[in-house]
């Protein structure tokens, strides 16, 4: 079996087009990600979640979602479940920290079954973020809680959900994003403590997770770190903190590079990213002629990096153990019960 590219790419809607068909089997990405404008009824998204693996000839290829809950759902009603944020899990956890961790470990199975409903085997989730008091809204209520301790608890709870559910868990933004006070979407966070704090508080969940398999950074730079690139396309960045302090050793993706954080065409941004460390850049925005330069840009998946992903379906398939119909209703039943506004 070839190795497949070191790419995830998005498509244009909720129909796979003859053309992107072509496209994917000829530049076989890892695999594929969808967002709101991929979604439609269940049979529909299930239907091109089968149509891309199709395209590239495995039936194993990932297909990613972001489905945190709150803000970020790309599943939402009627046809799924409305989700907490985060913060409402992190508020249950200061209250009653057992009742937290299993309202987040209940939560997390159910999203699972959502994504499982329409083929997607990959949830980026959790969000390892801290809130500080500059946190911006971009995070916002997607962060469990304003300690590490607090969020690294919560977010073992999450992945341990998906896990269970069969669900790979993508922990995020690596390492860490919850002292940028500009939204990367759009522009790059410049980061200015120290290094000694960094360790203390924003690296500290992810150090703790850091047995799980799959992360994603965050497009931000650190001055403490390398003052001249965002971690994502920083070999220092992913070698000595990523790799090094924080010690990931999972599969580890680029945050979308068609965010205006990065600077440079998408090819470079791709390109910049795997020499960095990262062993696949994501792209997410569906444009043709953008993944065509990614495509251009970019090679098969290094050995280590093919490594750590056969690694993590590994990993995912002694988790699992699926509650069943029966056990996700009473999942259901048992989460109203801890979050009544959420049942």
């Amino acid at each position: 079996m070839s190795v497949p590219r070191a790419v995830l790419f998005g498509c244009a809607g909720p129909d796979l087009a003859p053309d992107e068909r072509a496209f994917f089997r000829d530049a076989d990405p890892l695999g594929f990600i969808l967002f709101a404008r991929n979604v439609d009824t269940p049979e529909r998204t299930r239907r091109l979640s089968e149509a891309l693996r199709e395209a590239v000839g495995r039936a194993d290829a990932p297909v990613l979602i972001d489905q945190e809950g709150g803000r970020v759902a790309r599943l939402r009603p009627p046809h799924w479940r409305k989700a907490p944020p985060g913060r409402v899990l992190g508020d249950l956890y200061a209250r009653d920290p057992a009742a937290g961790l299993e309202a987040t470990r209940l939560n997390s199975r159910l999203l699972a079954a959502d994504c499982l409903s329409v083929g997607v085997d990959v949830d980026c989730l959790p969000v390892l973020d801290i809130a500080f008091p500059e946190t911006h809204a971009v995070i916002g209520d997607r962060a469990y809680a304003d300690r590490p301790e607090p969020v690294a608890a919560l977010g073992r709870a999450a992945a341990e959900g998906l896990l269970a559910e069969g669900v790979m868990p993508v922990i995020k933004h690596i390492p860490g994003h919850g002292r940028a006070t500009v939204d990367s979407h759009e522009a790059l966070p410049r980061v200015t403590a120290a290094r000694a704090e960094l360790e203390r508080t924003d690296f500290l969940p992810f150090q703790l997770l850091s047995d799980l398999p799959w992360a994603m950074t965050g497009h931000l730079l650190f001055d403490a770190v390398d003052p001249d690139a965002a971690i994502t396309v920083s070999p220092k960045g992913v070698r000595e903190v990523i790799r090094g302090h924080i010690g990931f050793d999972g599969l580890l993706l680029s945050d979308d590079l068609s965010m205006q954080a990065l600077g440079g065409s998408l090819g470079d941004r791709a390109e910049k990213a795997l020499a960095a460390g990262c062993d696949i850049a994501l792209h997410c925005n569906g444009r043709a002629a953008e993944m065509a330069e990614i495509a251009g840009r970019t090679g098969p998946m290094t050995a280590a990096a093919w490594r750590r992903f056969r690694d993590g379906r590994a990993a995912l398939s002694r988790a699992r153990a699926p509650a069943g119909p029966q056990g996700l209703a009473e999942a259901r039943r048992r989460l109203a019960s801890l979050l009544p506004e959420w049942g």
